[in-house]
């Protein structure tokens, strides 16, 4: 892997943990606000009154905690990578045909060609 691609690497897994970060802390504060809510109905009901802050303030906590940890751990695991990647013999952006044509390798398991001939006009006396 160049340099050039390792940056681009670098720069995709930055991406996906910025995403991933915000996916996670905002479901972290749906679900607190859902829980609310119903709380919300049963206080409407003549249950115990229920208080924003008691729900989502933990929720905030709670969502930054999880979000940061699976964001850490996305890093942690694409970095990685990139560094095995990069370490020698594991070079994926050269191309063994750029060195050795013969070494491009077929689709086509060895010595399982088949040779047809094919007649022509010309090979039938057809002019």
């Amino acid at each position: 892997m160049g340099r050039t691609s390792g940056n681009v690497a670098r720069g995709l897994w930055i991406v996906w943990a910025i995403l991933v970060w915000n996916v996670v802390f905002d479901h972290v504060i749906v679900v607190a606000g859902r829980a609310y809510i119903a709380a919300a109905v049963v206080a409407a009901h003549g249950g115990r009154y229920a208080r924003m802050d008691d729900w989502m303030r933990p929720a905030i906590t709670r969502g930054l905690w999880i979000a940061t940890g699976s964001s850490a751990l996305i890093l942690l695991v694409g970095f990685a990578a990139i560094r095995y990647a990069m370490a020698a013999g594991n070079r994926a952006d050269t191309n063994p045909a750029d060195t050795n044509p013969a070494k491009a390798g077929s689709h086509v398991p060895e010595g399982s060609h088949v040779h047809v001939r094919v007649k022509t006009d010309q090979s039938e006396g057809v002019a």
